[in-house]
């Protein structure tokens, strides 16, 4: 099966991870790379041995099929719809856009172009979370009723190399990092049916603490804890908070409880991580990952399978509706913190096809 063609817009913290994770997929044919700033794409063109282009260039060139769009959240919407007016595929890094409206929009003109727009996270396709997913459909846990769901730090202030973005309009913890969350959860569950939430931010301005640009201020924009409850279409009750304002904690990423049993999803923020079962009665048990793509980092695989279903003639895992549909619950904690009320999600969306346990090597079906 011949490759295809890949262009890759935005070469910034997380495209390093992209395009390592691609070289275990031989469908993905890596063409050129380009940024606004010409010598972030140099040096990573350097880097990975390949192409450095200009944006226009790039979005010119016949043997690029799909644009992977790596740029800051802000920048996604336009460089989507730049690329899909080109007549490229997009799959774009979390999260979709920053406004729902924005995603529905970008959306529309694909579908108005026939083309396809995907968008990460890709996680809930690791191997420890297609087993989760075959444990809740075997009905393992019974009737699922409610879970958890928990991203709790300090701030990206202390790590991150320019973390400014994370507090102004478009950023905070939830459109961070609830996509992963949420996207999996979707993916073990189904569609949100409505979404209940409070916000509050603690401060106005945050120091910096991490090199080179320790001790610049950030001027905070955006909430910087958001909790809520999450129903589920299925019935499931599962709540969650995400902050940059704790300290510590205790809580694990993702437990589901059912009539049958007790599940703790490994993070989903990672492709691996130890899968644990505690059926009613027992004690927590270890359930083995023996599905592929389960031991290391393959933040390329939703890229891959979307380049595949154009070969296949078949949806994609990483959807546009999917991102779309996660968008619209995550802008609704904060019109819920807002508006003092529980929000209905209207977008409808579909489970992803889970993978079969016998694809590996950068095959997927």
């Amino acid at each position: 099966m011949a490759g295809v063609g890949i262009g890759v817009i935005g070469c910034g913290n997380i495209s390093g991870a992209y395009l390592k994770a691609a070289r275990d997929f031989p469908i993905l044919d890596i063409r050129g790379v380009a940024d606004l700033l010409p010598d972030a794409a140099e040096a990573k063109a350097r880097e990975f041995g390949l192409r450095a282009l200009g944006v226009e260039a790039l979005l010119d060139d016949a043997q690029i099929e799909i644009v992977l769009n790596l740029t800051t959240p802000k920048a996604h919407v336009e460089v989507g719809l730049r690329a899909l007016r080109a007549g490229k595929h997009v799959y774009s890094e979390k999260p979709l856009a920053v406004r729902f409206a924005d995603g529905r929009s970008l959306l529309e003109e694909a579908r108005a172009r026939g083309l396809r727009v995907g968008c990460a996270p890709d996680t809930f396709l690791g191997g420890s979370h297609q087993r989760c997913r075959h444990l809740v459909d075997a009905g393992a846990l019974g009737q699922v009723v409610g879970g958890t769901a928990f991203f709790m730090g300090a701030g990206h202030e202390r790590w991150h190399p320019n973390p400014a973005f994370y507090y102004q309009q478009g950023g905070g913890p939830m459109l961070d990092m609830g996509p992963y969350y949420i996207t999996d959860l979707v993916n073990l569950l189904g569609p949100v049916k409505s979404v209940f939430g409070a916000a509050t931010c603690t401060r106005s301005r945050r120091p910096i603490l991490s090199e080179p640009l320790r001790g610049r201020i950030i001027e905070v924009e955006v909430p910087t804890h958001i909790a809520g409850v999450m129903e589920f279409a299925n019935g499931a009750v599962v709540q969650i908070a995400t902050s940059f304002d704790v300290p510590g904690h205790k809580h694990l990423p993702l437990e589901l409880y059912g009539t049958e049993a007790s599940l703790i999803v490994p993070d989903p923020n990672r492709f691996d991580g130890e899968i644990q079962l505690l059926k009613t009665g027992g004690e927590w048990e270890p359930v083995p990952t023996d599905m592929p793509y389960g031991d290391g980092n393959y933040r390329s695989i939703g890229l891959a399978d979307m380049a595949l279903a154009l070969r296949q003639g078949r949806p994609h895992r990483a959807g546009g509706a999917l991102a779309l549909h996660v968008l619209e619950v995550i802008e609704a904690f904060v019109a819920s913190a807002d508006a003092g009320r529980r929000i209905a999600i209207e977008t409808p969306v579909a489970r992803p096809t889970p993978l079969s346990d016998s694809l590996a090597g950068g095959r997927l079906g």
